[in-house]
């Protein structure tokens, strides 16, 4: 293709590869590490992680497909996650998905930095768990170090993360590699008790037990339709976030595929963090533990960057478009979101703040994070899902077509069951993050001189907000359920 034939978004942006790289650093962070592990632990047999990959590939795919084809129909939606809800179903529910967009990448960094200093404790024992104060004190060194990095420009930024990405790839192949050359893989370890007979979980729940692992290891696929507005060719952004899917699920999948022909359920569900590192050491000895533990640090350090570059652009291209306050639309010289990073990198020193204090591992931050990120998801699909039911909203070079309509239900099916998967308490401790958000857009409607509330389904979506949101204060006050 011709440049002529492209649409030119930016001439200095960003191109194919930096724009790929950004959505694979920003995905492969510690989930690919951990997956195994964390699956087990949560009582998932073999059976049922194949089948919960299963249907994480379909619906993730069919969620990419809905980000790659909006991006080809509405290129000039840029900002993706946020100017979808906000197309689809108004400015108070657009808000909401930036919002807890937004939120949900703050804790992905938070839970990055816990996870990275746990496993430097593997070679630092002063470290422990990475929720200690020397942790949370370098920690925060950390992310003001990353900080000065996207100050100095977001094109800047993207080129270290791509040679950091590469960089990750490298110790998960190794493992893989391995595993196959030494014929570690025992299909009888593999079929052990493969669809949990021997225990008490349903196979549904074990099912609904691998749904929040998959999604978390999936958070920032989108990383490309986030930054879109920094693309130099918007055709690139649709090509790179295929890109990056189709390569992060083959790496997930060959790892979870060959750890549970490695080790049981029950060895892997009482690996330490990561269990990847317990897998291959078991295999090869403590060299493969300092291996992907390595492997792990420079994961997460590129996951800091990563995350960092989309959770400062999330505000920022909401409030260009008028639902965040005008104050985040300022930029430096570099062109980089002052104010967005600044405040952004404040929050998460809150919250690794909270961190030490509670005494919270990485897990809990990763599973809000993941509770979070659901609705803006569900949010995007549904938008695509209903021009794809209407021609007059699409462009003549993209007509409604049978296939735009499969793939805009699987994608809003695979939204709502993962939020039926997360449960309604999960669902309902999320509206304590949504609703304060309300007040920040009250400010930003000020700021552009705009009405807010000016329909009776946003006033509707504010009180169903509140009703969850104090049923939950109630439950967490109560202590029948616990946050941190």
């Amino acid at each position: 293709m011709t440049n002529k034939n492209k649409k030119t978004t930016n001439s200095k942006g960003l191109n194919y590869i930096q724009l790929t790289a950004v959505a694979i650093g920003a995905t492969i962070g510690g989930g690919v590490f951990s997956i195994a592990g964390d699956m087990a632990s949560k009582g998932a047999n073999t059976g049922a992680v194949l089948i919960g990959w299963l249907i994480c590939g379909i619906g993730m795919q069919a969620l990419i497909l809905c980000f790659f084809n909006l991006n080809r129909i509405r290129p000039e939606l840029t900002g993706g996650i946020y100017s979808y809800a906000k197309e689809g179903w108004g400015d108070y529910v657009g808000f909401n998905s930036a919002w807890g967009y937004w939120l949900s990448t703050l804790l992905a960094i938070v839970s990055y930095a816990t996870l990275l200093f746990a496993s430097i404790g593997y070679f630092i024992s002063i470290f422990g768990k990475g929720n200690n104060l020397i942790s949370i004190v370098c920690a925060s060194i950390l992310i003001w170090i990353v900080n000065y990095f996207v100050l100095k420009g977001v094109k800047k930024a993207t080129s270290i993360n791509v040679v950091i990405t590469i960089s990750k790839i490298v110790p998960i192949l190794v493992f893989i590699v391995t595993l196959i050359f030494l014929k570690a893989f025992d299909w009888n370890i593999f079929i052990k008790d493969f669809w949990g007979e021997s225990g008490n979980m349903s196979f549904l729940n074990q099912l609904r037990a691998t749904s929040q692992t998959t999604v978390w290891s999936f958070v920032g696929i989108e990383g490309a339709v986030v930054i879109s507005g920094r693309a130099k060719y918007s055709s690139d952004v649709g090509k790179a976030t295929i890109t990056a899917f189709l390569g992060v699920l083959t790496i997930y999948i060959l790892v979870a595929v060959l750890s549970m022909g490695v080790l049981d359920r029950s060895q892997l569900a009482g690996l330490s963090n990561p269990p990847m590192a317990g897998v291959l050491k078991s295999v090869v000895g403590s060299w493969g533990a300092a291996l992907v533990n390595i492997g792990v640090i420079i994961s997460l350090l590129g996951a800091t960057l990563g995350y960092t570059i989309i959770a400062t652009e999330c505000p920022y291209e909401a409030s260009k478009k008028g639902a965040f306050p005008k104050i985040f639309t300022k930029e430096n010289k570099n062109g980089a979101p002052v104010f967005s990073i600044f405040l952004t990198n404040s929050i998460v020193q809150i919250f690794l703040i909270i961190t030490y204090f509670s005494s919270s591992t990485y897990q809990v931050f990763y599973s809000i994070s993941t509770s979070m990120i659901l609705i803006p998801y569900l949010l995007s699909a549904m938008y695509y899902f209903k021009i794809s039911l209407n021609r007059n909203k699409l462009k003549k070079d993209y007509g409604t077509t049978f296939s735009s309509k499969i793939i805009g239900l699987i994608g809003t099916i695979y939204g709502i069951w993962l939020i039926y998967a997360s449960g309604l308490i999960g669902l309902g401790v999320t509206a304590l993050f949504y609703l304060p958000g309300t007040l920040v857009y009250i400010k930003g409607k000020k700021d552009h001189n705009e009405i807010y509330f000016s329909n009776n389904r946003d006033i509707a979506i504010l009180i169903v907000l509140v009703a969850l949101a104090f049923i939950s204060l109630y439950l967490l006050l109560t202590g029948r359920i616990a946050l941190f």
